[in-house]
């Protein structure tokens, strides 16, 4: 199983609102992303939910309710990709009980899978979104530069 593009596009969200210094509404945030602000607002949403961000009513405009430095990419991950039992990875349902590989197979796939999900998550906690924009910044620079 995948992990949706709303996680990637969560934390496109947050990067820009991180970096703006004015409040972003769902149009102009679906422009830097390049969609429809119909799937802005519906993560909003999500991010609003999980306490990262609030929009404002009205005129509208987004705006972090954390530091960037405290939003960690798990943060957003767990906000917006809510997997099913907490699992990332989904084994096959019906393996032949009749088999000795097919009654068995699941339960030790099972072990190394929640490893690879926990080694992900662990990743995911160590980063944050103002290191995503640190990074982005960098970016922006060297190609300015060149």
């Amino acid at each position: 199983m995948r992990i949706s593009n709303r996680f990637t596009i969560a934390v496109h969200m947050l990067s820009l609102i991180a970096v703006r210094t004015d409040l972003l509404t769902s149009e102009q945030i679906a422009d830097s992303v390049n969609t429809n602000p119909v799937i802005i607002r519906q993560i909003s949403r999500l991010l609003k939910k999980s306490g990262l961000i609030d929009v404002r009513r009205g005129s509208g405009g987004a705006y972090l309710l954390k530091d960037a430095s405290d939003i960690s990419l798990y943060n957003v991950y767990k906000a917006v990709d809510v997997v099913l039992e907490g699992e990332l990875f989904h084994t096959h349902e019906n393996p032949n009980p009749n088999c000795w590989v097919g009654a068995n197979i699941n339960q030790v796939l099972e072990l190394f899978l929640l490893k690879a999900q926990t080694a992900m998550e662990d990743i995911l906690k160590e980063v944050s979104i103002q290191e995503i924009t640190e990074f982005i910044i960098q970016k922006k620079n060297a190609s300015q530069e060149a």
